[in-house]
């Protein structure tokens, strides 16, 4: 986004807050026009291909909703099994979780539950999954009440013996190794296969716009990483269609559309967090999300000339700790983390041209690194749709619901 845009932006919305009578900080703003705008640029991006909502990268049930109310959204991609039975209950009915569950309880509540069971497919990837869901579920259902399952194939990219780039997913890689787990499906009543689902984190979660040596080396993997993928789960999925047959075929995220939607194999893609536009995603060549959660933290301090400290701010990302897991400072623009500092738990200086004009009680406004995690710090988020605030919305942890 331009700066000039940027700030008109932010301009509109403390205007929005400030008629709300909405002055505390920290506080989360979620842009409807921007989560919009993204929703359709995704759509765009699939050419048709269904997107699934991945639950992980929202954390809002509203949210979600309005999602799955966008023409090319359909079905959730969700993170645990509890998630999606409470997803299930509030009338969201094609819920596939994305990871296996080892949870007992949880399970015996799906079997018990004919909707949720109806609505819900558990992930596998070994025969101890299946073992698991059958032991916890026994005595709640039986052959003619299964439980709906997918199997995951790994599609990290493994050119060489000991070189690897992507997520440590599924240990199933080849056509043979899922074939096995197919028949050991097949063979266990009270289980039906519906789906397969392979994750390209190595394609859709990494940058590649560094004009660098390694930006360089980034965009190669990615290109013989996407033909490998393509080959690889065409022929796993035409094997898997000659013994049974399958309702889906799940692929992709946000950073792998195109190249995902280009496979005959994949019938629907994953995607959240492009809805949000997270400060990860500005390092991408093929597209660029509109920011639409911005996270307001207060000024309450002026130490030194050319430094302001906020009150909190240090929100980080998950995953390998590095300068890319910090918040981005969206506005004012020509403000930069201490580098002795960084973003603190309880304080967070900012420093640069910009600081000289910071006041006590003023606002900095930050963007996270990833789509979700907010939600796990942000009890609402208030909803801003063109110049006025009109209404909030509980996330996950606001409706008392921790699912991580």
């Amino acid at each position: 986004m331009p700066t000039g845009a940027a700030t008109g932006r932010v301009a509109v919305i403390e205007r929005a807050l400030e008629r709300a009578g909405i002055s505390q900080r920290p506080v989360a703003v979620l842009d409807l026009d921007a989560f919009d705008a993204n929703a359709a640029d995704l759509t765009s991006r699939a050419h048709g291909m269904p997107i699934r909502v991945a639950s992980k990268s929202l954390r809002v049930r509203a949210l979600i909703e309005r999602a799955l109310g966008q023409p090319g959204f359909a079905g959730v991609l969700a993170y645990t099994l509890p998630e999606a039975l409470w997803l299930a209950s509030h009338g969201i009915d094609d819920i596939v979780v994305a990871y296996p569950t080892a949870d007992a309880q949880a399970i015996a509540a799906l079997a018990a539950d004919d909707h949720a069971r109806s609505a819900i497919t558990l992930m596998v990837d070994e025969t101890a999954h299946l073992d698991l869901i059958l032991t916890a579920a026994r005595g709640a259902a039986g052959p003619a009440r299964s439980i709906r399952v997918a199997i995951e194939l790994d599609v990290s990219y493994a050119p060489l013996p000991g070189v690897r780039f992507g997520a440590h997913r599924s240990p199933l890689r080849t056509t043979g190794q899922v074939l096995e787990l197919v028949r050991q499906i097949q063979a266990r009543p009270g289980l039906r296969l519906v789906g397969m689902m392979a994750y390209e984190g190595q394609i859709a979660g990494v940058g590649d716009a560094a004009r660098t040596p390694y930006g360089s080396a980034v965009r190669a993997m990615k290109s013989l990483s996407t033909a490998e993928i393509a080959q690889r789960r065409s022929a796993c999925v035409a094997a898997v269609r000659e013994v049974t047959q399958l309702e889906f075929v799940n692929g992709g995220g946000t950073g792998s559309i195109e190249s995902t939607g280009n496979e005959d194999a994949v019938t629907e893609i994953a995607a959240g967090s492009g809805l949000i536009g997270p400060g990860l995603f500005d390092h991408y060549r093929a597209f660029r999300p509109e920011p639409a959660l911005l996270l307001g933290a207060q000024v309450v301090r002026r130490p030194a000339q050319g430094i302001a400290t906020l009150m909190g701010g240090g929100w980080i990302a998950s995953g390998v700790g590095g300068p890319d897991r910090l918040p981005t400072i969206h506005h004012p623009r020509g403000l930069a983390f201490a580098p002795q500092e960084g973003a603190g738990e309880v304080q967070t200086p900012v420093i640069g041209p910009a600081a000289e004009q910071l006041r006590v009680g003023g606002t900095v406004w930050l963007r996270h690194a990833k789509a979700g995690e907010p939600a796990e710090h942000a009890l609402h988020y208030q909803l801003v749709a063109g110049e006025t605030v009109v209404g909030s919305t509980p996330t996950y942890r606001g409706e008392g619901k921790l699912f991580l």
